[in-house]
C-alpha cells in the first residue's frame, strides 16, 4: 500500500488506512531527531520497568487478570519499539520520492531514518459516524464531524485495552491475595 491508501473492509465502518506517525498517540510528536530518540529511549526504559513489574507479579503468584493487563501493555509497547527501531532502516520514504508510490524494502541507499528514529505504522480506522455539525452549533457549525477519527495499530490497541482493564478492574486486580492456611495435622 502507498502512504494514505485506504481499503474498505466493512462498509463505511472499518478501513485499512496506511499511515505513519512519529510514534506518539494520536499523531503527536516531540520535536526533531532528539525528540524521537528521547521517545524511543523512554519506551525502552518503560518496557524494562513493566517487565520487572510483570516478573514480580508472576513470581508472587499474582492475580491472573493483572498479569494479562501488564502483558498487554508490555506487548504493545514492544511492538511500537520494534517499528521505531527498524522501520526507518529497512524502508525508504515514499513521500520524499513522489505521491502514491509504495515504499521500497531494503533500498540500495538505505532507509529513511536511523536506528530508533523510524516512524510507527498505523492502519486501523473506524469512522463509526461521519456527519456535519448543525449550523447552529457554536464554533463548529457546518464543519465535518467524524466520531472516532484516530487511526491506530494493534500495538496501540493492546496498550489501550490493558490500561482500561487496569482502571476498570483495579479493585479486583490489586486486591491482596489471600494466603491459604494449610490444615493442622493431629
Amino acid at each position: 500500500m502507498y502512504l494514505g491508501e485506504r481499503e474498505c473492509v466493512l462498509g463505511n465502518w472499518f478501513y485499512i488506512n496506511f499511515t505513519e506517525n512519529e510514534g506518539m498517540a494520536f499523531g503527536m510528536r516531540l520535536g526533531g531527531s532528539f525528540g524521537k530518540l528521547f521517545l524511543s529511549l523512554f519506551r525502552i526504559i518503560a518496557v524494562i520497568i513493566i517487565g520487572w513489574w510483570l516478573h514480580k507479579v508472576v513470581k508472587q503468584n499474582g492475580n491472573t487478570g493483572l498479569i494479562i493487563c501488564i502483558s498487554l501493555i508490555m506487548a504493545g509497547a514492544i511492538g511500537n519499539i520494534i517499528d521505531s527501531m527498524f522501520y526507518g532502516l529497512i524502508f525508504n520514504d515514499p513521500v520524499g520520492i513522489c505521491a502514491n508510490q509504495v515504499a521500497e524494502l531494503f533500498p540500495k541507499g538505505g532507509g529513511y531514518a536511523g536506528f530508533l528514529h523510524g516512524k510507527v505504522v498505523d492502519m486501523l480506522y473506524f469512522p463509526i459516524i461521519e456527519s456535519r455539525f448543525p449550523l447552529w452549533f457554536p464554533f463548529y457549525g457546518g464543519e465535518e464531524f467524524v466520531f472516532f477519527r484516530p487511526i491506530f495499530n494493534i500495538a496501540d490497541s493492546s496498550i489501550t485495552i490493558g490500561v482500561f482493564m487496569l482502571i476498570l478492574f483495579q479493585r479486583k486486580l490489586f486486591k491482596p491475595q489471600e494466603k491459604s492456611i494449610p490444615p493442622v495435622r493431629s
